[in-house]
């Protein structure tokens, strides 16, 4: 079986991430967004290694459900030192995290998957992308957090919002901070076939 990404087949986002589904909107590419129901357990301590093995287990839940349908499944994680960063639990947590990641770099990691209309997985990958974190204050602290942002965000800040202020630098894929990273999802569907070239030609 070798269905190409169409309108009538379109890709299957396993996510419902916001973020996620504006930047592949952003593509133009036909696609249809189904949150997955896979309780994350990961046992990989590398973080690439556990990102890639989070977003296979997204992908694989959704395929069991939507069989025929190229998938793609993504885990975005944040990376301080040997320390993972997820969500903020409360007030004291981004503090944390936020006073953590100041003045200092960090990294990015998006662990992507692509299965096939078998349900075969036709791409593994881990884009990296290193941000450098200006010197914050205290009261640049509490004032972001202040403003609801940080939380639901991994690392408690978000590069395309507000928390663009304390991005000092960024060395790698921009999208891949955001949750998804374009330039390689792209081309992952490009050399697995699951389409012939991108941009796609018009319709018709």
């Amino acid at each position: 079986m070798n269905k190409k990404i169409c309108m009538e087949r379109p890709l299957i986002l396993a996510s419902a991430s916001p973020r996620r589904i504006e930047l592949l909107r952003r593509t133009m590419l036909p696609f249809q967004s189904v949150p997955s129901r896979y309780e994350e357990n990961g046992h990989a301590s590398d973080p690439a290694e556990l990102a890639v093995e989070l977003a296979a287990g997204k992908a694989a839940e959704v395929a069991a459900r939507l069989g025929g349908h190229w998938i793609l499944a993504a885990d975005t994680m944040v990376v301080a030192g040997d320390e993972i960063l997820g969500k903020p639990e409360g007030e004291e947590d981004a503090e944390r995290m936020l006073r953590l990641l100041s003045g200092k770099e960090h990294r990015v990691i998006t662990g992507f998957v692509l299965l096939d209309p078998c349900g075969c997985a036709a791409h593994r990958e881990a884009p990296v992308t290193r941000v450098n974190v200006k010197s914050l204050s205290e009261t640049e602290i509490k004032s972001y957090i202040a403003t609801g942002e940080p939380f639901g965000k991994a690392g408690a800040y978000a590069v395309q919002g507000i928390g663009t202020f304390i991005v000092e630098g960024i060395s790698g894929s921009y999208t891949n901070v955001v949750g998804l990273p374009l330039f390689h999802v792209l081309r992952a569907l490009v050399s697995t076939t699951a389409m012939a070239q991108f941009p796609l030609p018009p319709a018709g």
